[in-house]
C-alpha cells in the first residue's frame, strides 16, 4: 500500500478509535460503520439509522480471523464450513452462532451473529488497518434509498461526516444473508 493510500486511511482509523461512525464503500452500496467492541458507537450509528437493537448487525472483515473472537467455529461441521469459505471473499453474509460473550448490542435479539468477508479492496485494507471487523449497515437513513457516492453520504449525513472516499463494487443489491447450519437462504442477493 502506498503512503498515499495510507494517508487517506488514517483519519478514518483515528475516527473508528475515537468509538465514532463511519461511511465506507461496499461491494453494492456505501456502508455505515464502526468498532463492534465500542457499544457507544453501535448506539451511535442505530440511532442514525433508526434501526432497533433488537434485529441485530453484520460484522464485516478482510478475512476469518478477524472473525473468530465473535463466531462459535465449533459449531460448524467441515461441510458449513467448507461452504461458508467457498462464497467468500464475496457478497454472501452468514449467520453464524455467537460467542457466548458476544455483545447482546451486535447480535441483537438472537444467539447467532451475521458476518461477512468482503472482497472490496477498500474494506479489506480498512478492516486490516483497523485491526478488526467493523459493524456495517448500509449507509441511508430511514426511508432513504442507500448512498452508492460519497455525494449522496454527504447529502444525507452532512458535509462533515467521516466517510472514506472510493467507489462502491458493481453490485446492484445488498449481499445475500445465508444461514451457516442449514443453508437456507434468509435474503436474496
Amino acid at each position: 500500500m502506498s503512503s498515499e493510500q495510507t494517508s487517506a486511511f488514517a483519519p478514518i482509523i483515528e475516527t473508528l478509535k475515537n468509538q465514532q461512525v463511519i461511511a465506507y464503500p461496499t461491494e453494492a452500496v456505501f456502508g455505515l460503520g464502526c468498532d463492534p467492541d465500542s457499544e457507544q458507537a453501535v448506539k451511535e450509528l442505530l440511532a442514525l439509522k433508526q434501526r432497533p437493537w433488537e434485529k441485530g448487525l453484520i460484522l464485516i472483515a478482510a478475512d476469518y480471523a478477524q472473525l473468530a473472537p465473535y463466531i462459535d467455529d465449533s459449531t460448524l461441521s467441515e461441510q458449513q464450513r467448507a461452504a461458508i469459505f467457498a462464497s467468500w471473499p464475496g457478497p454472501v453474509t452468514w449467520v453464524i452462532p455467537a460467542k457466548r460473550q458476544t455483545p447482546h448490542f451486535l447480535t441483537g435479539h438472537f444467539s447467532s451473529l451475521a458476518v461477512r468477508v468482503s472482497d472490496h479492496p477498500l474494506v479489506q485494507q480498512l478492516c486490516r488497518q483497523f485491526g478488526k471487523p467493523l459493524v456495517s449497515t448500509s449507509a441511508n437513513l430511514s426511508g432513504q434509498e442507500p448512498c452508492r457516492t460519497v455525494a449522496e453520504v454527504k447529502q444525507q449525513f452532512g458535509e462533515s461526516f467521516p466517510v472514506l472516499a472510493g467507489q462502491v463494487g458493481g453490485r446492484l443489491n445488498p449481499s445475500e444473508i445465508r444461514d451457516a447450519l442449514t443453508g437456507e437462504q434468509i435474503r436474496q442477493g
